[in-house]
C-alpha cells in the first residue's frame, strides 16, 4: 500500500483540501465560438481553469498542489490549459490582461521544451506519479504534447512571433514518433495508431488524453496544411472509430483500456468530458459515429441507476488502487 498516495487521495477527494483538483475539476463544456476551418478559440472554454487562483510562480505560471510528498509542481498540461482558457477570454473580451496571461504560459512552453533520451523534444513532468505503474520523474505525455501545440499555435497566430510556431513544430515530432523511439505514438498489433497520455509498459490508451491530443493534431493540420499531417490525423480518427466500442460498458464509459482485474471506469467528470470531446470530434470530422456515442453516453449520464452504478464501481477501483 502506498501510504502517501492514500493520504493525498483522502486530502483531495474526501476532505476537499486545497489540491490539484482545484484546477482539474469543473464542468466540461463545448465552446460555441470555434471554427473548424481556421485557428480560433479553443474547443472548450476552460473558463474555470482560466480563473484558477491558488498557486503561481513569480512569472504567473500556475503550480498545482498535489499534497503529500509531491507538493506544488509545474504540470505542462495544466499550464497549456490555463493558457488556452486565457486565450479564449482575450478573444471574447479584448482584455489585454488575459492576452498577457496566455503569452506567459506559451513562453513557459517555449522555454521548457527539452529533448528526451531519444532526442525528441517534449515537456517533462518532474514528479513521480502513480498510474497503473509508477511514472518516475521526469516523464512526458502525449496529452501535454497535444495541448502544448494547441496553445503555441494560437499564440503564434495572435503575436506573429515565429518562436511559438517553431516550438510547436519541434513538439509535433513526438506525435509523429513511436513510443519506442522517444515519441508518444503507439501502433498496436491491429495497426491502430494511438497517442498515449501515459507511457507505460503495456499501453492503456487513455480516452480523454487521446482525444485532447488529437485536437492538437487538428490544430497543427490547420497551421501546416501538410498532406502527411492529414494522413496522420485520419489514421488517429480511424483508430478512435474502430475502438470506441471497447470503452462502452453498456451503462458508462471507461477511462482507459487497462485491465488488472478491475476495469478503470470513468469518474463522473471524465464521463462527461468524453461526451463533450466526442461532440467536438463530430464537429471537426462530421463522422456520425462520434455523435452516436456522444448521444448514447449522454443517455447513460442522465440515467440515475447508471450514475450510481458507475460511482460504486469507481469507488471500488480507487480502493483497490490504494
Amino acid at each position: 500500500m502506498d501510504l502517501d498516495y492514500y493520504k493525498r487521495f483522502l486530502d483531495a477527494y474526501v476532505f476537499k483540501k486545497t489540491s490539484h483538483l482545484d484546477f482539474w475539476h469543473g464542468t466540461p463544456e463545448l465552446n460555441s465560438k470555434v471554427s473548424k476551418n481556421e485557428i480560433s478559440q479553443y474547443y472548450m472554454p476552460f473558463r474555470k481553469k482560466a480563473e484558477y487562483n491558488s498557486f503561481f510562480d513569480k512569472n504567473g505560471v500556475p503550480l498545482l498542489n498535489y499534497r503529500g510528498n509531491i507538493g506544488k509542481q509545474y504540470n505542462p498540461i495544466a499550464i497549456a490549459q490555463y493558457g488556452l482558457g486565457n486565450s479564449n477570454l482575450y478573444k471574447q473580451t479584448g482584455n489585454e490582461i488575459f492576452k498577457q496571461k496566455a503569452i506567459v504560459q506559451a513562453d513557459w512552453m517555449v522555454d521548457n521544451l527539452i529533448k528526451n533520451k531519444k532526442g525528441i523534444p517534449v515537456w517533462m513532468h518532474k514528479f513521480d506519479w502513480n498510474y497503473v505503474e509508477k511514472l518516475k520523474a521526469p516523464w512526458y505525455s502525449g496529452l501535454a504534447q497535444g495541448q502544448g501545440i494547441s496553445l503555441l499555435i494560437r499564440i503564434y497566430k495572435l503575436t506573429k512571433d515565429k518562436k511559438y510556431r517553431d516550438t510547436a513544430e519541434k513538439a509535433f515530432l513526438s506525435i509523429k514518433t513511436e513510443v519506442a523511439d522517444g515519441g508518444v505514438t503507439f501502433t498496436d498489433k491491429d495497426e491502430n495508431i494511438w497517442i498515449e497520455e501515459y507511457l507505460v509498459e503495456t499501453p492503456t490508451h487513455v480516452l480523454n488524453g487521446f482525444m485532447w491530443a488529437l485536437f492538437g493534431v487538428y490544430d497543427y493540420l490547420l497551421l501546416s496544411e501538410e498532406k502527411e499531417v492529414k494522413r496522420l490525423f485520419d489514421r488517429f480518427v480511424e483508430t478512435l472509430i474502430k475502438n470506441l466500442t471497447q470503452y462502452d460498458l453498456g451503462y458508462w464509459s471507461l477511462y482507459d483500456l487497462s485491465n488488472d482485474g478491475l476495469r478503470n471506469i470513468a469518474s463522473h467528470f471524465y464521463h462527461r468530458l468524453h461526451i463533450v470531446q466526442l461532440n467536438i470530434m463530430y464537429y471537426l470530422t462530421s463522422i456520425n459515429t462520434f455523435k452516436e456515442y456522444a448521444d448514447k453516453w449522454d443517455r447513460y449520464w442522465n440515467n440515475t441507476v447508471c450514475k450510481y452504478k458507475a460511482l460504486i464501481k469507481k469507488g471500488l477501483f480507487k480502493i483497490k488502487k490504494c
